[in-house]
């Protein structure tokens, strides 16, 4: 069925396409406006908003109305339908693993990628640890339009993004209105409402205000209300001769669950493993969240006790202030962007558990150990014939992360001018710009040890663990007070500041079809501050006894507490630098055709993931290892573009050059390593009358072509990298009334580096059906993965283990809500 669908898709984008109208985006961020396609222009990534036929540039651009179709249930599911990114959208509304063209992801989180709000980046680092920038986005009403570039000049016209920019484009009331937005879901639990409004205040003055809100249980079953919060974003502009200035702000307050892996089910080989869920708990539609499992007692970073509420689980708070200016003088564009964000959250959720036979119970209670029940319905109940409990014979150990962000403050400031000279009868457009940002990382990162039965539907319950002579090695389900799977390690506490700062400038000559262009940005920063952990050696203890409940008896379990040694601080004080540069030049063959190449050299600083690995010294804090304090990115592209009031085609071809120093989140293992992938992008869009088609492919050959800890891996593919990804979305509008789907695949890639046990490639279909009842009201009916594909992201293992049992990491399954919006 999949090689079916891939060849059919393959075979529809021969027909590929775009709308009639496309997007402006005016110099500096200003709101889009619908026009013709000959002045589709971005502004992101490049120093001023140009026709992208005139762009030596890989770009790409969401518009509203295609968001709301597609119905993504996040933003790491909404970046799955732009070609080029492979995005792992299976952990719910945050923590998303993304990537762009075969760059790596050999950990977690964005890390050659920046994902941006209105020009600024969310969070400085995309794969800081429990914090991803997408769990601070949130997208609503407010958006005017998304706007991607991919590679190219992503490495000199912002820090920290070689791989791409990603950028969220917020509406500023150019055009007046608003809308209210209910959505409620059909075969889920999940209530919104939506809101936003924009208007003219007269004498240049416009604004715009918009939000959320929402509660439910989200698309997996948990047995309590998993998602709550919602936003709010307002902001005021004011126009006068030669330019605007604008002021915003954001308040965010939300929380939504994190889905860690699901135990399956495996049979067959490494190399085609057959692949179901276990008896009462299907991981598309279930997780190990549940209503009796609420509670983490732990101490807290500064040892004292504390009781957090797992449903916390993944908490974005931000509370952000920014102005933007834009000002000519004197012939030059002076384009001022400012933002200071407040924000905090946690990450409390089951991490990397294990999923084992009751037959294993002799590994935690030894020979002859018993279960029973320490809560729920049956609680204080023991269980007769363990294996068969709940029909599939599975206990959990349940790998309790309670990873506390007291502060990720950040404050960014990017100053640019810009000037078009004529010269030589051409358009030299030359920039010089500096930017600058502080990034603070305060976070504890606790851990225990929970046991529990295997059952879905929110419903599994905690269990206590007895010896065969009787002796309750568990207390109320807690095995221990920290990661006892690790030996009681990986509880770690860091507060770390990181200055960024980069001065660049670009020049763009223009003349006739040709356009050559040449950017430079020169990073410097450092990093000061301290870790805490009794992973850092030195005589430093990480484990105590202390009685967490007060009932005045020492439990086996509190004889397991994790502690963190504050006396004994280890320093963190490092600086680093790098070159980044980019030239291209594009060619307008004629009105709708254009060739382009472009040849890039960026990085990416690393953050906190450096800390407790060899690479910084725990004396003096500085790096052991220099050469890991960023990761290049060396790029080329070639591509072609055609554009015609009908059809969109644009194909490139690309080749990367990386490397990664890194920490394998499952083991800790310090990864230091070079890749190299080259491949194929396509994108278009085709209309004609009442049919649209956008799509887009790409294919990519990927491999490890150095590994400086494990040699055994190079010459294999990277981990999760799949040889073919693609996307497309047809669709008919006949007086008011659009049905459509958006369709979305990949081939299959490995789990691991190893290159053993392969995930299968998947075909996942968004439905959807949207009707203009009535004047001014529209109806949307929206199905999510419409035929409830199992589509696996990855495994954690590196080959079938004896057990049979997987950890697998699939996306959600079918959920269709219903929306019915109201413009005014």
């Amino acid at each position: 069925m999949i090689v079916y669908r891939l060849l059919a898709t393959v075979a529809s984008l021969c027909f590929v396409t775009p709308a009639l109208a496309e997007t402006v985006v005016k110099p500096g961020g200003e709101s889009p406006q619908t026009t013709a396609p000959s002045q589709d222009t971005i502004s992101t990534g490049v120093a001023k908003g140009r026709d992208r036929l005139d762009s030596a540039t890989s770009t790409s651009i969401l518009r509203p109305e295609e968001i709301e179709t597609f119905g993504p249930r996040s933003t790491g599911d909404l970046m799955r339908v732009i070609p080029g990114i492979r995005s792992e959208a299976s952990t719910g509304e945050g923590g998303v693993s993304l990537s762009v063209r075969g760059l790596p992801i050999a950990s977690q989180g964005l890390k050659f990628v920046q994902l941006q709000e209105d020009g600024l980046p969310v969070l400085e680092f995309g794969d800081i640890l429990g914090a991803g920038p997408d769990l601070y986005l949130r997208t609503d009403l407010n958006i005017a339009q998304i706007e991607v570039i991919r590679g190219g000049s992503a490495s000199t016209f912002a820090s920290n993004s070689p791989g791409g920019l990603i950028n969220f484009v917020s509406k500023t009331g150019t055009q007046e209105g608003g809308a209210v937005a209910l959505t409620a879901g059909i075969d889920y639990r999940q209530y919104r409402a939506d809101f936003d409004y924009g208007a003219k205040l007269g004498d240049g003055l416009r604004f715009h205000i918009g939000g959320f809100y929402r509660q439910g249980e989200g698309p997996r079953r948990t047995g309590y209300d998993a998602q709550k919060g919602g936003q709010i974003k307002l902001n005021v502009t004011k126009e006068f001769a030669g330019g605007y200035i604008r002021l915003y702000g954001k308040y965010l307050d939300d929380r939504t669950p994190f889905y860690d892996a699901a135990p399956y089910r495996a049979t067959g080989t490494n190399a085609d493993p057959q692949v179901r869920p276990v008896v009462g708990l299907n991981g598309i539609h279930d997780t190990m969240l549940s209503r009796y499992i609420r509670t983490s007692l732990v101490l807290d970073g500064d040892n004292n006790v504390a009781v957090h509420d797992i449903a916390d689980g993944l908490r974005s708070k931000a509370a952000t202030i920014g102005m933007e200016t834009r000002i000519d003088l004197a012939g030059w564009t002076v384009t001022e962007r400012f933002r200071y964000a407040r924000m905090s959250g946690a990450f409390v959720a089951p991490f990397s558990s294990a999923f084992l036979p009751t037959s294993a119970l002799p590994l935690i209670g030894g020979p002859g150990a018993t279960l029973s029940y320490a809560n729920g319905p049956l609680a204080g109940q023991a269980i007769a014939n363990p294996g068969t409990l709940n029909g599939n014979g599975l206990f959990a150990v349940l790998n309790l992360l309670d990873l506390q962000n007291n502060n990720l403050d950040n404050v960014t400031n990017d100053i640019r001018a810009s000037r078009v000279w004529s010269v030589g009868g051409g358009d030299l457009t030359t920039t010089a710009g500096f930017y600058a940002s502080r990034q603070t990382i305060d976070r504890d990162a606790l851990w225990s040890t929970l046991i529990s039965d295997v059952r879905g539907d929110g419903s599994a319950a905690l269990l206590d663990v007895r010896t065969r002579t009787g002796q309750l090695l568990t207390l109320n389900g807690i095995y221990a007070f920290n990661l006892a799977l690790a030996n009681g390690t990986r509880r770690r506490t860091i507060d770390v500041d990181y200055a960024v700062n980069a001065p660049f400038a670009s020049v763009n000559y223009h003349i006739g079809r040709i356009a050559i262009g040449a950017s430079i940005r020169y990073d410097f920063g450092s990093a000061n501050g301290r870790i805490i952990s009794a992973d850092l050696g030195g005589g430093r203890v990480g484990t105590v006894t202390r009685d967490m409940n007060g009932d005045g008896i020492i439990s086996p379990a509190e004889q397991k507490v994790g502690v963190s040694p504050l006396s004994a601080p280890a320093p963190v004080d490092y600086n680093y630098h790098y070159l980044s540069y980019s030239t291209g030049i594009n060619f307008r063959i004629s009105d709708p055709l254009a060739v382009f190449a472009r040849y890039s050299r960026g990085a990416r600083a690393n953050a906190d993931r450096l800390l407790f690995t060899p690479v910084v010294s725990t004396t003096t804090g500085g790096l052991l290892m220099p050469s890991a304090a960023y990761d290049p990115v060396k790029q080329a592209e070639v591509g072609v573009k055609y554009r015609t009031d009908m059809l969109t085609l644009n194909l490139t071809g690309f080749w990367a050059r990386s490397q990664d120093s890194n920490v394998d989140p499952v083991t800790s293992q310090f990864i230091s390593r070079d890749y190299e992938a080259k491949g194929l992008e396509f994108e278009g869009g085709f209309r004609r009358g009442i049919f649209g088609l956008t799509a887009g492919a790409t294919y990519t050959d990927a491999q490890i072509v150095n590994d400086r800890v494990n040699p055994a891996f190079e010459g294999n593919t990277p981990r999760h990298q799949a040889a073919f990804i693609f996307q497309a979305t047809p669709q008919l509008t006949i007086a008011g009334f659009t049905i459509g789907a958006t369709v979305v695949g990949t081939t299959d890639s490995y789990a691991q580096d190893n290159n053993a046990l392969k995930v299968p490639g998947f075909v996942t279909t968004n439905g959807f059906v949207q009707a203009r009842v009535a004047d001014r009201m529209t109806i949307l009916f929206n199905a999510s993965n419409l035929f409830d594909v199992a589509a696996f992201t990855g495994f954690d293992e590196a080959s079938i283990p004896a057990s049979g049992i997987v950890r697998g990491r699939p996306l959600n399954g079918r959920t269709v809500s219903a929306t019915v919006r109201f413009d005014f």
